[in-house]
């Protein structure tokens, strides 16, 4: 049977309140349903930084709540998605034939920048779920993890970056819905232009490129998921989005790289 050739998303994936928020549920679960069904989902979470890169666990374990001070339901949770050992045995192979490091945890369990989004796009919890870890920072780094995943897509595996456009907890808009401030305006401005152009090596260069840049992502974290998607995509087609708008002042972009 064929197999779809997935594409690659970069999604703004909100703090557990996410679940609370009507329209943005709604807009993960309608883009979910949009895709082909995947075989399996790989996720690259901005909550996960490790090296040499680390893949999770390949068995159902708990959830990591990764986050402080909400109340106690969003830590009842739950996203008893299978494991995936034959995608993180893909994985292996193909970046140690690029003598990429690759390290296992068979402890850690998915974090709220992987299953907070996963659960409004797949609520079953029936797809076989994997994250690995950002090895580095460092965006040509992940720029070229991205490209060595790349063949995952033509297996039927949908590959994540699970970040948030801008992000800016000291500078937070008072109410949801409230006036963006202007430093997350025109870098969510600059990134959508940008983006729109195929314009890549700029993209990778936001510290120095972007305006607001040291505003919108005062530590880089979570922008950094877009290297790897980026480098996972076909640079013939430009990214396209499918979430726009502000949360808190944030800017929630999300995109699609087919």
């Amino acid at each position: 049977m064929a197999i779809d050739r997935l594409p690659v998303l970069y999604l703004s994936h909100g703090a557990p309140p996410l679940a609370d928020d009507p329209q943005w549920t709604r807009e993960l679960a309608d883009w979910a349903s949009a895709l082909p069904r995947p075989r399996a989902i790989l996720v690259i979470s901005a909550h996960w930084e490790e090296a040499p890169l680390t893949l999770g666990a390949t068995t159902t374990v708990p959830l990591v709540y990764d986050f402080w001070g909400f109340p106690e339901r969003y830590y009842r949770v739950t996203y008893p998605a299978p494991g995936a050992p034959e995608l993180a045995a893909k994985v292996t192979a193909l970046l140690r034939s690029s003598d990429t490091p690759v390290h296992h945890d068979p402890t850690r369990g998915l974090d709220h920048g992987a299953y907070v989004p996963l659960k409004e796009m797949f609520p079953a919890a029936d797809i076989p779920v994997l994250q690995v870890s950002m090895p580095s920072l460092d965006p040509t780094t992940l720029f070229d993890l991205g490209r060595k995943l790349a063949p995952l897509r033509d297996e039927g595996v949908l590959i994540i970056g699970s970040g948030f456009f801008t992000h800016n907890l000291s500078a937070l808009s008072t109410s949801v819905d409230g006036p963006p401030p202007a430093w997350s305006v025109e870098f969510d401005h600059w990134g959508a232009e940008t983006l729109a152009k195929g314009d890549i090596d700029t993209v990778l260069d936001f510290q120095h490129k972007a305006p607001a840049a040291a505003l919108a992502h005062p530590r880089t974290e979570h922008f950094a998921p877009l290297f790897v998607a980026l480098g996972a995509h076909d640079a013939t087609h430009a990214p396209r989005t499918v979430i726009d708008g502000f949360w808190f002042g944030l800017a929630k972009r999300s995109l699609q790289l087919d």
